[in-house]
Parts: C-alpha cells; sequence; structure tokens
C-alpha cells in the first residue's frame, strides 16, 4: 500500500474545512439575518444544492468553470496557476461538495438561539457584529463544531468532483477514494482493503466524535438548567 494517498487525502480535507468552515458560517449567516421571502428560499436552495447533486455533476461545473479553455481557468492560466488537474482543485471540489453540509449544520444552530439573548443585546446598545461575535456565535457553537466535523469527513470521502477536475494522478490528486478504485480496477484488492479500512475507521472516529461531543454539551446544558 502506497502512503501518499492517504497524507494528500488528510492534507485536502484540513485545507478544505478552513474553507468550507467559514464560507459555510458566513453564508448561514447572512441567511438567516435576511428575513424570509423568495430570495432567501432561492438562497437556501441554491446553497443546498451540491447537497442532492451527483458529484460528478458538481464536477462538471467546476470543470466548466475552471477549465484552461473557459474565460476563468484562462485566466489563472495567464497568471501561471492552473487549477484542473491538480492539488489545490481536490481542496476545490472538497469545499464545494462538504460547504451545504457546514451551511445547513449551521442555519440550524442559529435558529436555534434563543431570538431573547439577540433582543435583550440590542436593548443595551451592542452592535450586530458585537452580538454575532459574543452571543451568537458561541451559543451556536456546538451546532458549528458538529457541522465542521461532519464536513470534514465529507471532504475526507470526496470522490466525484473531485476525479472530475482534480483527475486521479499518483502523488499529485490521488485521495483515497480515488486509490480505492486505482486499486479494485487494478486487481490490486489488498491494497483496495486497507484503504477502505483506513478511510471507514477515520470517518467513524470523526461521526462517534461528534456523537460523544454533542451528549457532553447536552449534560452541561441539563446541569446548568438544573441550577
Amino acid at each position: 500500500m502506497v502512503i501518499t494517498p492517504i497524507l494528500i487525502s488528510l492534507k485536502t480535507a484540513s485545507a478544505a474545512i478552513v474553507f468550507t468552515f467559514v464560507i459555510g458560517t458566513a453564508l448561514a449567516y447572512a441567511v438567516n439575518r435576511a428575513g424570509s421571502g423568495h430570495v432567501k428560499s432561492a438562497a437556501d436552495a441554491l446553497l443546498t444544492l451540491p447537497l442532492v447533486l451527483p458529484p460528478t455533476v458538481a464536477g462538471f461545473f467546476l470543470l466548466y468553470i475552471f477549465g484552461v479553455n473557459r474565460p476563468l481557468g484562462g485566466l489563472l492560466a495567464e497568471l501561471g496557476m492552473k487549477l484542473v488537474f491538480s492539488w489545490p482543485a481536490t481542496v476545490l471540489a472538497a469545499v464545494v461538495i462538504a460547504l451545504p453540509l457546514m451551511y445547513r449544520s449551521a442555519r440550524a444552530a442559529f435558529e436555534q438561539v434563543d431570538p431573547m439573548y439577540i433582543r435583550a443585546a440590542r436593548t443595551l446598545g451592542l452592535s450586530e457584529t458585537q452580538i454575532a461575535f459574543k452571543i451568537l456565535f458561541p451559543l451556536a457553537a456546538p451546532g458549528l463544531t458538529s457541522g465542521g466535523i461532519l464536513s470534514f469527513s465529507r471532504g475526507l470521502g470526496e470522490f466525484g468532483a473531485t476525479a472530475m477536475i482534480a483527475g486521479n494522478i499518483a502523488g499529485v490528486s490521488r485521495t483515497m477514494p480515488l486509490a480505492i478504485y486505482s486499486a479494485v480496477s487494478g486487481g490490486r484488492m489488498d491494497d483496495a482493503y486497507e484503504y477502505v479500512l483506513i478511510l471507514v475507521a477515520v470517518s467513524f472516529l470523526f461521526v462517534w466524535g461528534i456523537s460523544v461531543f454533542s451528549q457532553a454539551q447536552s449534560g452541561k446544558y441539563r446541569l446548568n438548567a438544573n441550577r
């Protein structure tokens, strides 16, 4: 078994979660503040769309936008930055596919915050920025953390969009899911078993971590309520 795909997967998921967490939280905050209406519903649907589309479709759109023969891809190429079939493309694919999970988790976390705290903060003269960083984000932290863990796990296991825009280049863009596909295609079942075992183990640990974290938070809230 070659260890490179494992390192590329961890590197990709670690880089992607930084962008996914920040962008997903910011978008959820903006949509949450938008009130109600058709524009909010359309934005919500658009940001959730990659969650229900096949990853290969998302990869096709990314390839269409960032391809060398496309305006944006051509501009990047002129600047000396070729995105397609490179390691940054694996990060882009992971961000696009995992972003809806982070967005939906963040939105749910913000909606669960009691509006009473927000109204009380406004009567005390706090700005919207102060309310966000001192009240809203801390109270929504458990949901944001769970969303981040789920998004990391989703980015770690991304296959379809990565294959479309980053390819399956050994030592460059071959992540663990792509390594599993290559191993099975080449009849190297022992390598495939090992990659699968590692991927399942890592994903299980992250999902189990969410469960433990949620139970700890619930216990803390019950303790505070009893006081």
